[in-house]
């Protein structure tokens, strides 16, 4: 069910989406390797908690932790262990935060160390698929106008596009309607309505659509063991058009990087 929120609510979840942006900036400047990704859910689990929020996947669902943290392979969903990071890998961290009623939900794929140029290629085009996406979030589109954006230009740099793993809407609730598909028909699917606020996540790999599970019920990998990319940003429609709630400026800073990318999305700038 699509949830329709005011200009109050959306200021809430600002501040919930805030608190995730921040985390991963957090962890930006602990991912490296010889690190495990225990060690940084812990980390996560308490700068959640120092912000007056709590962790929003621990045991949603029965998760058994505050990160989604998925290498190399693996799409989403990875459940943090002691096995150390190396030079060379990716991974996909997925943070959740609730804070005074709303939730929060953000995503970044980080390199570890020196990453190979086709894994890097991955991950500037999932990144860049994420915004082209965004744009077409706007009063008068469709869900099946995002999906497309991100599809067309993923695929014609030849990755494959998850199928089965979709973004969602945001709001009291980690999972609203609508659905939100990374790859779709122009035209097609939930209208867009004024206060609606999404999370918009391209899953994209660098071989095959295709996936599979682990035993451990949670895990999704690629079909062909190839990387695959992941990254997403909460975004509300305000005076029709799409703007950020989230932001990767906090992991910029801790990088090193300089980025305007988020600039035509963003009402003020963030301090």
């Amino acid at each position: 069910m699509v949830k329709i929120k005011t200009r109050e609510e959306i200021e809430i979840m600002r501040e919930s989406a805030l608190v995730v942006s921040r985390t991963l900036g957090m962890l930006a400047a602990e991912i490296k390797p010889g690190v495990n990704a225990l060690y940084l859910d812990k980390l996560a689990e308490e700068f959640i908690r120092e912000q007056g929020a709590e962790p929003g996947f621990l045991g949603m669902y029965d998760f058994p932790n505050t990160l989604n943290m998925s290498p190399n392979a693996q799409v989403v969903h990875g459940i943090p262990n002691k096995e150390p990071l190396k030079d060379g890998d990716i991974i996909s961290v997925d943070c959740g935060a609730l804070k005074n009623g709303f939730y929060g939900d953000h995503a970044y794929t980080f390199e570890v160390g020196e990453v190979a140029p086709e894994t890097k290629k991955l991950l500037q085009v999932t990144k860049k698929s994420l915004y082209l996406g965004i744009q077409e979030f706007k009063v008068g589109n469709r869900v099946g106008d995002v999906g497309y954006a991100v599809q067309k230009y993923c695929e014609d740099h030849g990755y494959g596009v998850v199928r089965e793993l979709v973004g969602h809407g945001l709001g009291t609730k980690l999972h609203e309607g609508p659905e939100m598909p990374n790859y779709g028909k122009r035209g097609r699917g939930k209208k867009f309505q004024e206060g609606m606020v999404v999370a918009i996540e391209p899953m994209i790999n660098m071989g095959t659509k295709r996936i599979k599970q682990l035993k451990d019920g949670w895990t999704i990998l690629t079909a062909d063991g190839l990387p695959s990319a992941h990254f997403e940003h909460n975004v509300a429609l305000v005076n029709g058009k799409p703007e950020l709630l989230s932001t990767f400026k906090y992991i910029y800073e801790a990088l090193g990087i300089e980025s305007d990318e988020e600039e035509a999305f963003r009402k003020t700038p963030i301090a």
